[in-house]
């Protein structure tokens, strides 16, 4: 929210430029893009919550090259408990812990819409199909 200036929910190229470069980390147009490009699951071109969470889970895992710009933003949001103080730690993690479940919730809702759109593709499918048998009878 902090980042998002356009109030839309997402955090898009110029917004993501505004960040990296307020937490000290600049990257180039092309670097952003490819942050971007990598969580960026609905190709929008522009980060949700959800694909902002999926930062820090690919960081967790591992999965996130030590030179790449999301690697810095991660790295960039830990917690240092020597100046935040243990309380400040606990906020941070419980904060986190609360980002994971709900991004499992987002993750299932996300396959719900995929199942939705798979079930609707077929269902489409299977009209068409029906269309042409009915077409081809008024061709003879």
């Amino acid at each position: 929210r902090r980042y998002d200036a356009g109030k839309d929910g997402f955090i898009d190229l110029m917004e993501l430029k505004l960040m990296m470069e307020k937490l000290g980390a600049p990257q180039t147009h092309l670097g952003l893009k490819n942050m971007i490009k990598e969580v960026d699951e609905d190709l929008d071109s522009k980060l949700s919550f959800r694909e902002f969470l999926l930062i820090f889970r690919k960081a967790a895992a591992g999965e996130l090259q030590e030179d790449s710009g999301l690697h810095a933003l991660a790295r960039l949001s830990e917690i240092d408990v020597s100046t935040e103080g243990v309380k400040g730690a606990k906020n941070f993690f419980e904060a986190k812990v609360q980002a994971i479940h709900d991004s499992s919730r987002f993750e299932e809702e996300i396959k719900a819409e995929q199942e939705e759109k798979k079930k609707q593709a077929e269902e489409l499918k299977q009209r068409k199909a029906a269309f042409k048998e009915l077409q081809s009878t008024f061709k003879q």
